[in-house]
């Protein structure tokens, strides 16, 4: 493990931390590095995860107490120049987790830190795990280099610019930048847990899940172009014997999943599946593997039976085929064509916190969809709700690749 001397983030030169004294005097006793045994940083999924291992215990909450800090450098791939850190800091008051802040590295120094979402845990008093998404750190899932940064020497180096009281110890690890080749994730598919039958989501936030059912259609890409200007994700109930016609070689599901909707299973060519058996098992099946291949590769675990009719049977078949069976507590009945004004206001006045609600995006005239969709997306969320998939509303786990 490599020690040198720094000024903020900016390597100066090798040396030990009892190599040359500061200005006009001696060294400064203080403690050593803490010294790091082992270190990581992998993707998995969307998120990133920076684990490490020191040699000797430690505690988050004391490292700036004594004069320590601990960080992880990103830095360029070509010239590993450092672009940012990532420090631990100890809990917020009140608090037990450690926290982690980012601090950019500019060609003219470092700039404020700021503490950023992650998850923090500790496998041992050796041992930290921090989890976050790249864009906590500027980051579009572009390969960086990085390296641990174990110091010692002013805790206001985190957030002062190069300069005599910045200067410090420095050990590294790995002595040399390692490489993390990121790539942009792709959902492969869902974890279905829970209930295996759900009408609405927890009540506990103010989150609503939009669903439009009947799709693709040729007017999917209108659903799809009002949800992305109000960023809005969705959950689109497919017909698997629609896609090969409507779904543009597969571009309309594979645009769905990059912009965070979820696509879930309608049948193969939407009978009535409620008797459950081999029958209802193939049109599962096959609109599963139509989804599939127009995605390539992504796999439904939610699946809405045809006309909402359904049998503990059929939920129990669907689940031992790795589906979460969906249904809904609001329903305005667009496909009836009530109305634009008696879309909206179904919708409207019967949200709640959790609730699922099914309209359509196929299978018909959807213009008055069309045109009650932006009315509805903007009233709610101006009365504090958020917008979000079942599978986000459910908790269920998404699978990367």
């Amino acid at each position: 493990m490599a020690v040198i001397a720094v000024a903020a983030a900016h390597v100066a030169g090798a040396t030990e931390r009892s190599g040359a004294p500061p200005p006009g005097g001696s060294p400064v006793p203080g403690p050593a590095p803490l010294r790091v045994r082992s270190a990581s940083l992998i993707q998995s999924g969307q998120q990133l995860t920076w684990t490490v291992q020191l040699a000797t215990p430690f505690s988050p909450a004391a490292l700036a107490r004594v004069g320590r800090s601990l960080c992880l450098l990103i830095e360029r791939v070509r010239g590993a120049s450092v672009t940012g850190r990532l420090c631990v800091l100890g809990p917020r008051p009140g608090g037990r987790a450690a926290r982690i802040a980012y601090q950019p590295v500019t060609p003219s120094g470092p700039g404020a830190a700021t503490v950023i979402a992650a998850t923090v845990s500790r496998g041992s008093s050796r041992a930290l795990t921090a989890t976050f998404l790249p864009a906590a750190i500027g980051n579009s899932y572009q390969p960086i280099r990085w390296q641990v940064a174990s110091m010692e020497g002013s805790p206001g180096c985190l957030s002062t610019a190069p300069g005599p009281a910045c200067t410090t110890a420095l050990a590294l690890f790995p002595s040399t930048p390692a490489l993390a080749p990121l790539h942009v994730p792709q959902v492969i598919g869902c974890v279905p847990s829970g209930p295996a039958y759900v009408t609405n989501g927890p009540s506990t936030g103010r989150e609503i899940a939009l669903t439009f059912d009947d799709g693709p259609w040729y007017d999917t890409p209108q659903f799809l172009d009002i949800l992305e200007r109000y960023d809005v994700p969705a959950t689109f109930f497919e017909i698997g014997d629609q896609i090969a016609t409507y779904g543009e070689g597969g571009a309309i599901e594979r645009r769905m999943l990059a912009d965070g909707d979820m696509i879930g299973d309608h049948t193969w060519s939407h009978p009535d599946i409620a008797g459950a058996g081999v029958f209802a098992q193939d049109q599962i099946e096959e609109a599963a593997a139509a989804i599939r291949a127009a995605t390539g590769g992504f796999t439904p675990c939610l699946l809405r039976a045809p006309y909402g009719d359904v049998s503990p049977a059929l939920i129990a078949e669907a689940r031992s085929l790795g589906f979460t069976t969906i249904q809904w507590d609001i329903d305005p009945r667009d496909w009836a064509l009530p109305g634009v004004t008696e879309i909206y206001d179904n919708v409207i006045d019967n949200a709640h916190p959790g609730a699922i609600v099914i309209q359509h995006d196929g299978g018909g005239n959807r213009s008055e969809t069309l045109a009650a969709l932006p009315m509805e997306i903007t009233t709610l969320r101006a009365r504090g709700y958020t917008f979000v998939t079942v599978t986000q509303l459910l908790g269920q786990t998404l699978i990367y690749r």
